[in-house]
């Protein structure tokens, strides 16, 4: 893939707003007989994973489950740290299951398929991204019964819980992974599956476009994806962010306007009047709660404010400040099945890739602290080639 190419005139055109996720239709799924397993048994492999709540991690042996007919196996190559592996070690997000060897957006080398695949052979390059089964066709994360999630979920095709792409190898469904471009940079493909694919799935359902004024809170992981994707739809692009050593950043990826924002500050965004209804779509990539009150007055009329950080309380929504020009708030969570391959074909095709730092595994535990620290630029990827045995 070539170098990151970000233009602030390119028209956005309809190809982008076609009707191409309308199955909404939920099927059901049934597990697979005993039967249907083909002649190949689960094997350990070796991960890298934690024990217990809040515990290091480090090097263990899973056993991925058998390969049944519709599925892809995969030698993983390159797998992101997402802020979510974090928050799910540490339990920040609720009690959940240990052992876990968390990893939801990762590529490798496809090492055997089962007797039904039909778009994936030995040799291909494939990714997988944060879900792994669905009730759903088309719109698969909004599942009325749950969604599979890659790891920490009971594993409706095997024993026991899925695990994630810490490790070497992997077993998915094929409708669930995603076909890598030829000639894509396979190191910075990763953040695509999830900070892409979750940046990219409500710029799409809302449909922003050319000329459109566009901020992001927040230049992290998501954030600095969704900056770049929304430069080159064509928006004029704000950055609110608390890290002034940021804003070099964020005007090289293409920012029109940065904001140091300070939530604990009497008055948290500077020049706040000025930016009164100003905005068409506020995108929150913030992972923790946090006051918006003081965003919403920044949106004009019968537009958006879309959280896809925070999964706890949304603090300071009042009616007042919805009624006032009939804002609206919403949520929006990754994306399904054929929005996350477009996202990756589509950044293959524009060079729109992600800045990454690639480390080894026995970094891992450094990570997660830096990451905690806002010291990442900005999306951490494991080099599991770089740890290969077998």
């Amino acid at each position: 893939m070539a170098g990151t190419r970000e233009t602030m005139d390119t028209v956005v055109t309809d190809t982008f707003f076609l009707e191409k996720f309308a199955d909404r239709t939920e099927t059901v799924w049934t597990r697979s007989d005993a039967s249907q397993i083909v002649e190949h048994h689960g094997a350990p492999t070796r991960a890298y994973g934690a024990l217990y709540s809040n515990g290091p991690i480090h090097s263990m042996n899973i056993d991925r489950r058998a390969r049944l007919p519709d599925d892809v196996a995969i030698d993983i190559l390159y797998c992101g740290v997402c802020h979510s592996d974090i928050h799910m070690i540490r339990g920040e997000w609720g009690e959940q299951p240990f052992p876990m060897v968390p990893g939801h957006e990762f590529v490798g080398r496809v090492s055997a398929v089962g007797q039904a695949v039909t778009r994936f052979s030995p040799g291909d390059f494939a990714g997988v991204g944060c879900m792994v089964d669905s009730c759903k066709a088309g719109l698969e994360q909004y599942c009325t019964k749950g969604t599979t999630v890659t790891y920490a979920s009971p594993d409706p095709r095997g024993p026991g819980r899925t695990y994630g792409g810490y490790a070497e190898r992997i077993v998915v469904r094929e409708r669930f992974v995603v076909k890598i471009p030829d000639g894509a940079d396979l190191a910075f493909t990763p953040p695509l599956l999830c900070s892409g694919i979750t940046t990219f799935s409500p710029m799409q359902h809302w449909r922003l476009g050319s000329g459109q004024r566009f901020a992001v809170i927040g230049l992290g992981g998501l954030g600095h994806t969704a900056l770049k994707l929304a430069v080159h739809r064509g928006a004029k692009a704000t950055v609110f962010t608390t890290s002034a050593d940021k804003a070099k950043d964020a005007y090289a990826m293409g920012a029109k306007d940065v904001v140091v924002w300070q939530p604990a500050a009497t008055d948290p965004i500077p020049l706040a009047e000025q930016m009164a209804n100003r905005f068409n779509f506020l995108l929150s990539t913030i992972p923790l709660p946090f006051d918006v009150a003081p965003f919403l007055p920044r949106l004009r009329q019968d537009d958006i404010f879309v959280n896809v950080g925070a999964p706890g309380v949304i603090a300071g929504v009042s009616g007042g400040a919805l009624w006032n020009q009939r804002r609206s708030i919403a949520g929006s969570c990754i994306g399904g099945m054929p929005e996350t391959q477009e996202v990756v074909d589509y950044c293959s095709a524009n060079a729109i890739r992600p800045q990454i730092e690639l480390i080894r595994p026995d970094q891992i535990d450094e990570s997660y602290l830096r990451v905690e620290r806002k010291d990442v630029r900005y999306r951490f990827v494991i080099d599991l080639a770089s740890d290969r045995i077998g």
